[in-house]
């Protein structure tokens, strides 16, 4: 069968929109969607620093060569920001895999470890943790935004980006209903120009399968080592849950995408945040104690 496109052979059949692609035609609409994207919400202006959280996953690492690729025709330049959890058996690989990746790329990379910046690694929290209701993923994700957030201070950045893909969009919508944690939802609106930080994700519109496929279609390395804690949230669940539907109901995810979108700018008008300083560390928040301090004295007083 024939591409669509051009003369070559498919390698890849989009259900959702009845395109037959070869591996080249493909490639291009990947990095096409990813430019309209980041043009339609305006993410990225001319003359920004882009710093680009790379874990050394298929996401972030096909983010930072399709940005790579965009900045040579657009004013803005990259560097990369790694955090290293301190994950005993897992996160040296990916370490090895970004330094080698940016060095080929030619984009500075500098790694911010959870011991350098908070005393402590993932797998020490997490034996203090006790008894306590909360997920390892809760904890990583807290410690991450913000050494994310320190990295992007250090290196000068304008703008943090990240390889959240619409999967990861839908799942968090369905994680914020769960927990009854509506507010926020009013925070997914790629528009980020009111935000004090602006944080995007240009591949908020793009099937997960689909930068799994440009990733092995381009020879990107990426880790292959599962987190050992991944499992232990609700997500992989709602991941699987959500596959299901879209083989079954081809395009259910873009749907529901759209939908996400209109609740989240509705909740956004009416969600009145004001940002205040943490007493603590002297962080943006949105109380008087940002989540990080509270996690880590909860954590030692367990």
């Amino acid at each position: 069968m024939k591409c669509d496109r051009c003369e070559n052979m498919v390698v890849y059949s989009r259900k959702y929109s009845g395109e037959n692609l070869c591996s080249k035609c493909f490639s291009s609409s990947i990095v096409n969607k990813t430019t309209r994207t980041i043009s339609k919400y305006n993410m990225i202006k001319s003359g920004d620093v882009v710093g680009v959280a790379v874990s050394g996953g298929k996401d972030s690492l096909s983010l930072l060569q399709i940005l790579k690729e965009i900045s040579l025709e657009h004013n803005f330049m990259l560097k990369a920001i790694t955090v290293d959890e301190g994950i005993p058996g897992y996160r040296d690989e990916a370490l090895k895999i970004v330094e080698d990746f940016c060095k080929k790329i030619d984009v500075e990379h500098k790694v911010y470890p959870y011991r350098s910046l908070f005393g402590t690694t993932l797998e020490q929290t997490l034996e203090v943790r006790g008894n306590e209701k909360v997920s390892s993923c809760s904890i990583c994700g807290i410690l991450r935004r913000r050494a994310i957030d320190f990295g992007a201070i250090d290196l000068k950045v304008d703008v943090i980006a990240t390889g959240h893909n619409l999967d990861d969009m839908l799942q968090t919508f369905i994680i914020n209903i769960i927990s009854g944690d509506t507010k926020k939802i009013g925070w997914m609106d790629p528009d980020t120009s009111e935000n004090k930080t602006r944080k995007i994700k240009p591949f908020c519109e793009i099937y997960e399968n689909e930068i799994v496929f440009y990733a092995f279609t381009n020879e990107i390395p990426f880790q292959s080592e599962e987190c050992p804690h991944m499992n232990e949230g609700i997500r992989t669940e709602i991941r699987n849950f959500l596959n299901s539907l879209e083989n079954t109901h081809t395009g259910i995810k873009n749907n529901m995408y759209k939908s996400i979108l209109k609740i989240s700018t509705t909740l956004k008008g009416s969600n009145n945040l004001e940002w205040r300083t943490c007493v603590k560390c002297g962080s943006e928040c949105t109380g008087e104690i940002c989540s990080v301090c509270n996690t880590l004295a909860n954590l030692r007083l367990n």
